[in-house]
């Protein structure tokens, strides 16, 4: 069992930066991937970056890459989403998963995920 606690959103202008973290409880975090996603209002759920459980690979939507950055400490039982030119489409609620399976199919899908936090909000202002 991995309970996730997210942190870090704000209000912020377009091409400010704000940086997103994930605390998970438990001893078994890393040998968990970990992913965010977003859900704006009146859309579905959207992924945005995943990271595997030993930090060798990352995945960004396309929406998100050279702006975005996913990271994670397995000391500290933390990821975080730095996010740099932030744009008025990114405001949403930013949602932190966890979940045992690998590879790009997975982690870029939230049925790869068995664990969800509750969200944070992101507000970007034009």
């Amino acid at each position: 069992q991995v309970q996730l606690v997210e942190s870090g959103g704000g209000l912020v202008q377009a091409g400010g930066s704000l940086r997103l973290s994930c605390a998970a409880s438990g001893r078994t975090f890393s040998r968990y991937a970990m992913g965010w996603f977003r859900q704006a209002p009146g859309k579905e759920r959207e992924f945005v970056a995943a990271i595997n459980w030993s930090n060798s690979n990352t995945y960004y939507a396309d929406s998100v890459k050279g702006r975005f950055t996913i990271s994670r400490d397995n000391a500290k039982n933390l990821v975080y989403l730095q996010m740099n030119s932030l744009k008025p489409e990114d405001t949403a609620v930013y949602y932190c998963a966890a979940g045992t399976y690998s590879g790009s199919y997975y982690l870029t899908n939230s049925r790869g995920y068995d664990y969800w936090g509750q969200g944070t909000p992101v507000t970007v202002s034009s």
